[in-house]
């Protein structure tokens, strides 16, 4: 018989619901927006997630070494919730593209902070045996915050009078419900970071998280070379004739097939493993990509964007899991720092290069560069050893 998840589990899902509620208000809206509303393209685009997203991720790097420092998680898991609920909303204010890239960066610097100490934070509230239950279950309720952001954002629109910027204006109100949870819900267990506080400096941290932590490492950069912004999944289902309404509603109902394989991910890395999982997921995010490449009906890039939720299920509880075990216990942050950091450092190449390829060689071309990084990935994971040597 299961026993139930630790209440800092249980919160931390919770808060990462309303996060996501309030996000995926705009996220999704977000290309219709840039293009239609401030007139930019592709490049641009691609340029915007990536530079939001890899510049923040250095400060996911540096944000698990000092939770690790510091002894403490909850410090960074507030105020790094706290600044992106803050800014995200402004959105709705911005007149020009550079205006976008500010706020999705200062957004972006919010998850930095807070990222690593959360997952860490996790990792110290359950045992191994559960650890993928655990991240299971916290991805499954943030991808429910993110069917219910993009289906209340349509609602929205539906309304005479409310536009693009009014749903982004009003994603402030759940955002302020993840500050409340945070402040009154979460309190961390003593000793709950472990009393060697942590690495002497960042480099000496990378040196002792060991070998297999590292060609882990390795084959998720390969991964995420190719796993470029999923705006561009948007962008594409709009060129085969999806309205933006439409749009918003598919982000919800693949959010749903991710809420739920993420849910059932989890159990299923801690019964089998964590490296058949994370190679079944990555398997078939090239076949997406290669059907991506092809597809030219709206119902068909429908179908492939549904089926490319059950990726994620398979891979991010496995992925967190293994991170955790390949560790030391003090160092568990800075790890995470390190998983999260490569992890949105790989998205600006990616999204760079998607957009390129994407504006001067044609989508196909850009979807099967994809495909093929990922299969490479694959081929390299399985060279990392299942748990930490003792």
């Amino acid at each position: 018989m299961k026993t139930s998840l630790p209440r800092t589990v249980v919160v931390l899902g919770v808060v990462s619901f309303f996060t996501d509620f309030s996000s995926e208000m705009i996220y999704p809206l977000l290309p219709a927006f840039l293009t239609g509303v401030l007139g930019a393209g592709a490049a641009a685009l691609g340029l915007i997630e990536g530079v939001a997203e890899s510049t923040a991720s250095l400060l996911k790097v540096y944000s698990g070494r000092w939770t690790d420092r510091t002894q403490r998680r909850k410090p960074f898991i507030l105020g790094g919730y706290s600044l992106a609920g803050a800014v995200r909303p402004l959105i709705g204010l911005a007149t020009t593209w550079t205006l976008v890239l500010g706020l999705r960066f200062l957004d972006r610097v919010g998850k930095g902070l807070r990222t690593a100490p959360r997952d860490a934070l996790i990792a110290d509230a359950v045992p191994e045996a559960q650890r993928g239950r655990a991240y299971g279950f916290h991805r499954s309720l943030d991808h429910a915050g993110a069917v219910v952001g993009p289906l209340a954002a349509a609602a929205l629109l539906a309304l005479e009078g409310v536009s693009l910027r009014h749903v982004f204006l009003l994603a402030a109100l759940p955002a302020a419900v993840v500050v409340a949870l945070i402040v009154l819900g979460i309190h961390e267990t003593p000793g709950a970071a472990p009393s060697s506080a942590g690495p002497r400096n960042l480099w000496q941290g990378w040196r002792d998280l060991g070998a297999d932590f590292r060609r882990l490492l390795l084959a998720v950069v390969v991964f995420t070379l190719g796993n470029s912004t999923d705006a561009f999944l948007l962008l594409s289902l709009t060129g085969a004739g999806v309205q933006p309404a439409w749009v918003a509603v598919l982000w919800s109902l693949h959010h749903g097939v991710k809420m739920l394989a993420t849910y059932l991910g989890g159990s299923l890395a801690d019964r089998v493993g964590y490296r058949l999982p994370i190679l079944g997921g990555w398997v078939l995010y090239a076949l997406v990509y290669a059907g991506f490449s092809v597809a030219n009906t709206a119902p068909a890039q429908v179908a492939l964007f549904l089926l490319y939720g059950v990726y994620f299920g398979l891979t991010e509880p496995a992925e967190k899991a293994w991170v955790s075990r390949l560790v030391p216990p003090q160092l568990r942050g800075t790890a995470f720092g390190w998983y999260h950091g490569a992890v949105g450092l790989g998205a600006l190449p990616a999204s760079l290069l998607f957009g390129l390829l994407w504006q001067h060689a044609g989508a196909p071309t850009a979807f099967l560069t994809g495909a093929g990084l990922a299969a490479s990935a694959a081929l390299l994971l399985l060279r990392v050893q299942s748990r930490l040597q003792e």
